[in-house]
């Protein structure tokens, strides 16, 4: 009972396939994943899944991603709890990391 081979796929539909998918909202990551479960592995084509999307501006850099969205789960919580000031400190702290994120990314 082995999984029945899905045919190889060309460039320009490989490319398609993980521009429809990045605008669903999945991360270079995240689309690799899904492609390899769906029997198509990035490593038989010639360009990587981040550089398809680089091209396309449709590349957002995971490590500033997680980082935001840190920030705004902090913030949304402060603005429930204003007595929490522990939560106030940590806005700081990851705001501050988030700038020099944007640094060495040279995205500010």
């Amino acid at each position: 009972m082995s999984k029945p081979k899905k045919q190889k796929l060309d460039e320009k539909e490989y490319e398609k396939k993980v521009i429809e998918l990045a605008k669903a909202g999945l991360t270079a990551e995240k689309i690799g994943e899904k492609l390899r479960q769906e029997g198509i592995h990035p490593k038989e084509y010639g360009k990587k899944i981040s550089k398809i999307l680089k091209e396309k501006n449709l590349y957002i850099n995971p490590d500033l991603r997680n980082v935001e969205a840190k920030l705004e789960r902090i913030r949304k919580h402060y603005e429930k709890n204003k007595q929490d000031k522990r939560a106030k400190r940590e806005i700081d702290r990851v705001f501050a990391q988030l700038r020099k994120l944007k640094k060495y990314f040279k995205e500010i």
